[in-house]
């Protein structure tokens, strides 16, 4: 029998992996357990965009965890770099996003919560990068970052070791274990039952299997998303225009994203139209001389929810046990804050959000209306 930890992760992606990571450190001890291999998942395939807030003037809870995000990165980067010696790639590069006239809403909310932008005319969003055919209004936005998603990811699992948290990738879970209605224990893939104090649910679009058996009707599913990476002539600065964004990494590669694919189930492989669509996509926004040479593709699955917002809190009717998964397109800029309040949760102080937008019995209206659409 392995030994009973305070909390118990099932999934080892980015919000696992940052979670166990801020639980180690207020001092509980960890167990982390993925199916497949640490962080290889959805995390790993993402751009790493972390746009910039303001947490204590944010409108939503869900802003609230993205400026979390955008206020702790420099630091907990310099904290895994001085930890492990990985640099994860996280730069402040600055932004281009480009709104339509019918998203002057979002202006409206970075305004509110004090995010520094400026708004440009085409002919000054030219001469600050190569762009070629454009739609949409351009902004400036000076305070939005990167992260090399691998690179953060292997920060995450070497600071995880030296943090004390105990790491079994090729591990997942099958199921709960009930003593009178009350879970005690999961089922692990080796067939060894593991308990804990508690329990995270952190496993993504792979959450179903264990929702169901808590009483609760899934709503985490996959959505495909391809991404290029491609090398010749770009610019220094992210170029976000609606679901699609350009994320030059300052190396000669720029990663070109995204499709968004729910149609596509757990199928996780690439496609020539996908891909095609992408490089010729760059080519119209970036005008590439000789077109774009793809260095590589690759797609994941990302975990989406019918509101765009995660699941995150206690699960109800399932004493001990939490969640923290349906992320969508956001888990790396969300990773943060929702790591903070995982841990504020489970070492017994009050959550810094307000977790009812999040909450796992939620009735999903429309989308959620934030102030970055990924």
């Amino acid at each position: 029998m392995p030994a009973s930890p305070d909390v118990l992760i099932l999934g080892g992606g980015v919000i696992g992996l940052t979670s166990a990571y801020f639980l180690a450190r207020a001092g509980a001890s960890v167990h982390v357990y993925d199916r497949g291999d640490l962080g290889r998942e959805a995390s790993w395939a993402g751009a790493g965009i972390v746009p910039p807030g303001r947490p204590d003037r944010a409108a939503t809870p869900a802003d609230r965890l993205r400026g979390i995000g955008s206020v702790r990165f420099p630091e907990l980067s310099a904290e895994l770099l001085c930890l492990t010696g990985i640099d994860n790639g996280y730069r402040r590069c600055g932004a281009l996003e480009f709104l339509s006239p019918d998203d002057t809403d979002v202006v409206d909310m970075w305004r509110a919560e004090g995010i520094a932008f400026e708004r440009l005319t085409m002919a000054e969003a030219r001469a600050l990068e190569p762009l070629g055919t454009v739609e949409g209004e351009p902004y400036l936005l000076p305070g939005c970052a990167q992260v090399r998603n691998p690179w953060h990811l292997r920060a995450l699992i070497t600071a995880c070791e030296r943090a004390g948290v105990t790491l079994r990738p090729g591990e997942g879970a099958d199921g709960w274990e009930f003593t009178d209605a009350r879970v005690t224990g999961v089922r692990l893939s080796s067939g060894v039952v593991a308990r804990a104090g508690n329990f995270l649910l952190a496993t993504g679009a792979w959450s179903k299997p264990l929702l169901l058996p808590l009483g609760h009707t899934p709503h985490v599913y996959p959505v495909r998303g391809q991404i290029a990476a491609v090398r010749g002539a770009a610019g220094s600065r992210v170029l976000m225009l609606g679901k699609r964004y350009i994320v030059p990494r300052g190396d000669g590669l720029t990663l070109i994203g995204s499709t968004e694919e729910p149609e596509a189930g757990f199928e996780n492989r690439t496609t020539p139209e996908g891909i095609g669509g992408l490089v010729a996509f760059a080519q119209d926004v970036l005008q590439f001389a000789n077109g774009p040479t793809v260095e590589a593709s690759w797609s994941g699955l990302r975990p989406g929810s019918p509101d765009g917002l995660p699941y995150l809190g206690p699960v109800p009717g399932a004493d001990r046990v939490f969640i923290a998964a349906g992320h969508f397109r956001a888990g790396v800029q969300l990773s943060v804050g929702t790591a903070q309040v995982v841990a504020e949760l489970l070492t017994g102080q009050p959550a810094c959000v307000d977790l009812r937008p999040f909450a796992l019995d939620r009735r999903p209206g429309a989308n959620a209306k934030t102030a970055f659409r990924s």
